[in-house]
């Protein structure tokens, strides 16, 4: 039995790796342009090297940020972010870690301080999702790894944050669509983005005396390398067309609302915030 990969077959395997889309999304923020609202600063982007997460990252340099991320085990991914971050004269580093581990969250902190003399951005983006047809499907071990990628490294690599975040420092987590109106497939993955909203907000009220501003991106679909690795290929397909604009979005597009929400200068007077950019739809839900 031939085991070739049909060509017109656009899953790829699962994390996936950005060169493996027959479609390659628009991530490297070619268009962007920084006006050094981030100069002198240090941020860690977890789920760093592709996707939302490379886009956040490469935008950030662009404002002036040295950047660190942290990757599940795409090397040629992170290699690529680490490679875009220093073409803007910006330092990088780049840590292999399964965040569903307390102490791995833990440890890309602590690394990303003493690689880059501190840290003044925390990006709370990596995520796993498996969608399931039925709620009978949906395994002890499926929920509690959702669960431990999507939440429980929010709070673990959050709090091991604080130790040094200081006044100006903010915080800004990777949401969803699907945690705000819910989704019949990915039970597990929208209870955890409901979950990542709650949190928002929630801390913003517990930080607010130390002057931390912890917001949320909330996005629709966004075409990045999580979605040919974890839907089946008719999906794949049709991705983003349930959106009012008729698409998903691109990580580019994504991006500037991290910048928005990590630069006093443009939102100092924002926190507990959930940005929803998610194509046109009013009512999530």
């Amino acid at each position: 039995m031939s085991t070739e990969k049909n060509p017109n077959d656009p899953t790829i395997d699962y994390p996936g790796e950005t060169s493996e889309m027959s479609d390659q999304p628009r991530d490297t923020m070619r268009d962007y342009v920084g006006r050094g609202l981030l100069e002198g600063r240090c941020a860690l982007v977890t789920g760093g090297d592709s996707g939302i997460g490379r886009a956040v990252a490469i935008a950030f340099a662009k404002e002036g940020a040295d950047v660190a991320i942290a990757y599940l085990s795409e090397e040629e991914d992170a290699r690529r972010t680490t490679d875009l971050v220093r073409d803007q004269g910006r330092r990088a580093a780049a840590y292999r870690a399964d965040l569903a581990d307390r102490s791995a969250c833990v440890d890309v902190v602590e690394r990303t301080v003493g690689d880059l003399g501190g840290l003044d951005i925390l990006v709370n983006n990596v995520a796993y999702q498996a969608p399931v047809d039925d709620l009978s499907e949906l395994t002890d071990e499926q929920w509690s790894r959702t669960f431990a990628v999507n939440i429980d490294s929010c709070f673990h690599t959050t709090r091991a944050a604080l130790d040094h975040l200081t006044p100006g420092g903010t915080i800004i987590n990777t949401g969803s669509v699907n945690g705000l109106r819910g989704n019949k497939t990915l039970i597990d993955y929208s209870a955890t983005k409901g979950a990542v909203h709650a949190f928002t907000m929630s801390l913003a009220q517990a930080l607010m005396d130390r002057r931390i501003r912890v917001n949320c991106v909330a996005p629709g679909p966004v075409w990045t390398p999580l979605i040919p690795a974890t839907l089946p290929a008719d999906e794949v397909k049709d991705f983003g067309e349930q959106a009012p604009m008729g698409r998903a979005a691109q990580p580019d597009e994504i991006a500037p609302s991290y910048v928005f929400f990590a630069a006093p200068q443009l939102s100092s007077y924002y926190t507990g915030e959930v940005l929803a950019p998610i194509g046109g739809e009013t009512h999530p839900g």
